[in-house]
């Protein structure tokens, strides 16, 4: 009986050459891809699983089920999973398994550090073998050394992104959270610094439509923002409602995951990611996940670590400031400092005003008051310009046409030959060395009533 059993589940390496056999497998899941509706009315998933005997590139199962909540929920990467009945196909000269809902069965268990040998889901037609627990732990003891064949040139960082286009990231997870009765959103982050793009934001805007700060309808609690990485961008990931029992407890705080063919947006000037039907997570090598380490670890011993990425060698010469040998910090780092009251140095670009006209810059007693929104790549936030530090920022009480060439040249307004400001053109800010001040409005809530400024910077430009 022991004999029939061990020759039960076949290794992946002899069932891809059982084509048009029924077989039955056991391998660890390294690749997910996301459940989509078939052109009948079935839900389908893809596996990739590998074994001993065949670590790259894996075989590829194609489950079919009648709902969502009979495929397969991977409670984590690098899980097991054990499949009876499955037919080996040949398509398009790659191998695969299809798991056919009338005659197949599957159960998942626990991978690499799992301690029973009970599935923790199975499909309806599954029955307990004789034999299933010695190759399952013989799969979690080969897991512990398991280095997928995933390489460096296989995915892409955050700073390598590219607006509607599709990218294999690999990420550290944040933080998940629902955003909404249909999203959910996934924060996460490499350790480098996502592009900047284009506004495409009018001025005029800031009136009624301003610029958000962040891409969820809600702030982040400041508790939770302060254990995120204050270098670095943390990547907005949107997920539909219908992928959240799939997707969700693979997106383990703390946990790095591979995403494949996610596809890379730009909403209000801010980066975000899709999940889309055609997107997969994927198992990370212990390899990959030490090489981004230090590649961040590397950047974070260098003095220059905390400026972004997109300044170097320097930024531009629009502005001044007082404390020049003042150690820069992002804006994050400003966001999350423990004390309210400070002062800062950060190199950032203005990406809105308001008011917008320049006309409208001093209030009718005579004063300063503008509101900028500012970002660097970890963050977005309002900052003030007003009265004295306003004065010194524009040199005294300059005319309106200075101000409105200082305000275009801040804010990266287009104009032609003849001065005049270009309709609809994108606006592309340039990143500029300014100083901030935190301070509260109320000293009954100093955190709730922080608010930042402007001081010691001059527009020289």
């Amino acid at each position: 009986m022991g004999d029939r059993d061990d020759y039960k589940y076949l290794k992946i390496k002899d069932a891809v050459t059982s084509i048009n056999q029924k077989v039955s497998l056991i391998g660890a899941v390294v690749e997910f891809g996301l459940p989509k509706k078939t052109k009948g009315t079935d839900w389908c998933c893809s596996l990739k699983i590998v074994d001993q005997t065949y670590p790259k590139p894996g075989m590829t199962v194609n489950i079919f089920a009648s709902t969502t909540e009979q495929l397969p929920r991977i409670s984590s990467l690098g899980d097991i999973v054990q499949l009876s009945n499955v037919l080996i196909k040949k398509y398009h000269g790659e191998v695969n398994a299809v798991f056919n809902k009338a005659f197949s069965y599957f159960s998942l268990y626990e991978g690499e550090g799992g301690g029973d040998f009970l599935p923790y889901q199975y499909s309806s037609r599954y029955y307990p073998g004789d034999q299933e627990s010695k190759f399952i732990a013989g799969l979690r003891k080969w897991l512990a050394d398991f280095h997928s064949d995933e390489g460096s040139n296989n995915f892409s960082f955050l700073r390598e992104m590219r607006q509607g286009e599709r990218t294999n990231l690999v990420c550290k997870v944040l933080h998940a959270c629902e955003i909404n009765e249909d999203e959910w959103m996934a924060f996460v982050w490499d350790g480098t610094d996502s592009p900047a793009v284009n506004i495409d934001s009018k001025l005029e805007n800031e009136r009624k439509n301003p610029l958000p700060l962040q891409l969820e309808p809600r702030p982040l609690q400041r508790d939770l923002l302060c254990t995120f990485p204050t270098v670095g961008t943390v990547l907005r990931v949107i997920i539909e409602k219908v992928y959240e029992k799939h997707v969700l407890q693979l997106l383990i705080t703390g946990k790095w995951v591979k995403f494949l063919n996610i596809l890379c947006q730009v909403r209000e000037g801010l980066w975000c990611g899709m999940l889309t039907p055609l997107s997969k997570l994927r198992y990370v090598s212990k390899d990959i996940i030490i090489a981004s380490e230090r590649s961040y670890n590397a950047r974070m011993t260098t003095e220059l670590g905390r400026i972004p990425y997109w300044c170097f060698p320097w930024c531009s010469q629009l502005t001044e400031v007082d404390y020049e040998h003042a150690p820069f910090v992002t804006l994050m780092d400003v966001l999350t400092h423990s004390k309210v009251v400070s002062k800062f140095r950060s190199m950032v670009r203005v990406v809105a005003a308001f008011p917008w006209r320049a006309e409208d810059f001093c209030s009718h007693l005579g004063t300063f008051r503008i509101r900028l929104t500012i970002e660097d790549p970890t963050a977005r936030l309002h900052a003030f310009l007003y009265a004295e530090d306003a004065e010194k920022f524009f040199g005294g009480y300059p005319s309106v046409d200075v101000l409105t060439r200082k305000r275009n040249t801040l804010l990266g307004v287009s104009v032609s030959y003849a001065g005049k400001e270009i309709d609809d053109a994108p606006r592309n800010p340039p990143w500029v060395q300014c100083c901030l001040k935190s301070y509260y409005l109320d000293k009954n809530d100093t955190q709730g009533t922080r608010h930042f400024r402007i001081f010691g910077t001059r527009h020289v430009g």
